[in-house]
């Protein structure tokens, strides 16, 4: 797996570990080759991903993290190189989810990340079934870096 990041917004060597170990073993539980696999990571301002919200999905508000996946399903994930997507994560709004849920920054990055590589995945949140299911993924996730709720 191969993580790619702004330039200028670059995570700890560990925060990226954990980053890669997540995103391996999410793409493991898929069946896809996650040795072949790139995602591209930026981290934004507070305005920065409320402007990204509203042009990519029309809402009018500032949001944690957007995923934009380049895939419709892991059946079309073939290849020397599966470029998954692009991960936007909001700095501000996971320095305040953190506060709020009493939990270190760290975690609601690792969080938000699995979270976004899961939607790159092919994974939704629209209704009752499928947010069971894609919490579930998270939490087992979260669990296998050590980091499940306490």
């Amino acid at each position: 797996m191969r993580i790619y990041f702004a330039d200028e917004e670059q995570v700890s060597a560990e925060i990226l570990q954990i980053m890669e170990r997540a995103a391996t073993r999410c793409a493991e539980a898929e069946g896809v080759d996650e040795a072949a696999c790139e995602i591209s990571v930026s981290f934004v301002s507070a305005e920065e991903i409320h402007a990204l919200n509203r042009e990519y999905r029309g809402v009018d508000s500032v949001t944690d993290v957007l995923s934009f996946p380049q895939y419709e399903s892991t059946a079309d994930m073939k290849g020397e190189l599966i470029e998954l997507g692009d991960v936007v994560i909001c700095r501000d709004r996971a320095a305040e989810q953190a506060e709020e849920f009493g939990h270190s920054f760290e975690r609601e990055i690792i969080y938000l990340f699995v979270h976004s590589v899961l939607h790159l995945l092919g994974y939704d949140h629209m209704n009752d079934e499928d947010k069971k299911e894609m919490r579930g993924r998270e939490e087992e996730v979260m669990e296998y870096l050590g980091i499940g709720r306490d």
